[in-house]
Formats: structure tokens, sequence, C-alpha cells
């Protein structure tokens, strides 16, 4: 199923793994429509593309604004319709549970689970209209959560069940939904984690700060060295999307690098104690590889 020409939309197509699917995608021949935040970020992407792409300004959390892309899509793909959808906008926000403030957890949520329902709801008629599907990009914490990474795996637990749901729900309207599994990859992502967890832990009360100060910043400096010594890069999950894009019937799951597939392997076959003497204290994405 070639792409020639066909529309896909991505969103936080601005930077990370989204960056890199838009470019890979609008290189191979898909019309990419690349959902970003900032005009600038649209140009430059624009710039940097091989092919025909197109940035459209989406923030997944605004009602209007996703609206708003809808028709700005549905413009400019007319009666061919959506090939893909593929969601990537995402936050990872970092702290122990204790610390973590309703409002930090109502964001991971509004922006990893509500916004990305918000957007499927609002493109799923193109989808239909062009024999469409969805790929919704999750993670290997969506299999396991380490500490620390609390809020965001239970938004990637979240985006899991929705996907199976949607896959259900949809089969009998053949639109096929597919889970795309990166294990911990380099982007600006991890330097946007610390910082915010640093600043999270940092107001909490100093009896509190002093039980997590040294667990959590050895937890997030091991975590960043593992993600350094990744073998998996963003082309790598670029070059999968675009597999679940153009195959005839498309896996439920792609999982890429050792990681994400270990946390999967391991979360069916392990029991939950055993999996808590593995990943309590400072565990990190090193345990999944090895």
């Amino acid at each position: 199923m070639p792409p020639a020409g066909r529309a896909v939309l991505i969103t936080g197509a601005s930077s990370g793994l989204g960056e890199a699917c838009a470019l890979h995608l609008s290189r191979v021949g898909f019309h990419t429509v690349a959902g970003v935040r900032r005009p600038e970020d649209g140009e430059r992407l624009r710039a940097a593309a091989a092919g025909r792409l197109t940035p459209v300004i989406i923030d997944v959390t605004g009602e209007k604004s996703v609206q708003a892309a809808v028709h700005e899509v549905a413009e400019l793909t007319g009666e061919a319709g959506l090939w893909g959808l593929v969601n990537n906008a995402g936050i990872a926000v970092t702290a122990p549970l204790e610390c973590l403030p309703a409002e930090l957890m109502r964001r991971q949520l509004d922006i990893n689970v509500i916004g990305q329902l918000q957007v499927i709801q609002g493109f799923l008629p193109l989808l239909r209209v062009g024999a469409g599907r969805i790929v919704n990009v999750s993670s290997g914490l969506g299999n396991v959560a380490l500490p620390y990474l609390g809020a965001y795996a239970a938004s990637q637990f979240a985006k899991e069940a929705l996907s199976d749901t949607l896959r259900r729900e949809l089969a009998p309207q053949r639109v096929p939904v597919v889970v795309i599994q990166p294990g911990a990859v380099l982007t600006p992502l991890w330097g946007k984690m610390s910082e915010e967890g640093n600043r999270t832990l940092e107001s909490a009360p100093a009896p509190v700060q002093e039980l997590y100060r040294q667990p959590f910043l050895q937890f997030m400096a091991d975590n960043e060295t593992s993600a350094r010594s990744s073998h998996t890069t963003p082309d790598d999950v670029a070059r999968v999307v675009f597999r679940a894009l153009v195959s005839r019937r498309p896996k439920t799951r792609y999982t890429i690098g050792r990681d994400a597939t270990g946390s999967r392997v391991l979360a069916r076959l392990m029991p939950d104690r055993a999996l808590d003497r593995i990943f309590g204290g400072t565990s990190t994405w090193t345990h999944l590889r090895n």
C-alpha cells in the first residue's frame, strides 16, 4: 500500500519523535500534515522536509483548536480523506507521586489521554472517508510503571486501554488501530523531564524532599545515561510508524527497542512482587534491556 500522496496527520511534530516521523513520512511520499503549536516550528519543518509537508496549528487540549485543524485538514484532503492519524503529542511528568501537585497530574492526563481522544474523535470522519487508520504512539511504560514516572505511566496505561477499546469498536468500520511502543530514546523530552521533576520536588515540604531527593536525582541521572546509550533512535521509530501505515494488515502493537520488548514480556510473565523487587528503588530502563 504505497504512500502515493496519501495524507497523514501527525501531532506533536515540533520536536523529537514527532519531528523525525513527520520528516520521514514526507520523504517517503506521504502528504504529511504536521501538527505543531507555533507557526515558526511549522515553517522550520516545511523548510527541512524533502517532500510535501503542510504544517497545521493544533493544541490537542483545546476543543476549538482541534476543530479548526479538522476543518483545515478536510479542505486539504478533499474527497480523498485522511489515510493516517499518528497521535504522538505528549509530555512526561516526572516526580515522586507524594510530591505531585494535582494540576500537574491533570496536565499529564489532559495532554496524553483526553487530548488524544479529542483528536481521534475529531478526525475519525476523515479517516472513514480515506479508509485510513489510527497509530497511537505509547511507550514501554504502558506495560510496567517505574518509580518517579507514575504520572506518565498512568497516562500510557490509559492510552493503551483507549487503543484496545478503539480497535474493537472500530473493527466493524474497518478502521485499524495500532500502538507503537518505543523504549528509551534520547530526545529533548529528557531534559524537560529532569528540569520539571526537580522543580516539583523542590516545591514539596522540606521533610518530604529529604526522603526523595537522593534516590530521585539518582534515578533521573541513571535514566538519562540509559537513554544516551540506547541504540533506538527517533528515525527507528519513524520507520516503524511508516510500516504501520503501509502494511495491509498492520500488527496491533509494534515494540521498538529491547527495553520496550522486555517490559512487555515481564508484565505478562512475572508476578507483582517479583516486579517490585526488580524495579523498586532507583530502577532505570537498563533493567529492561538486560
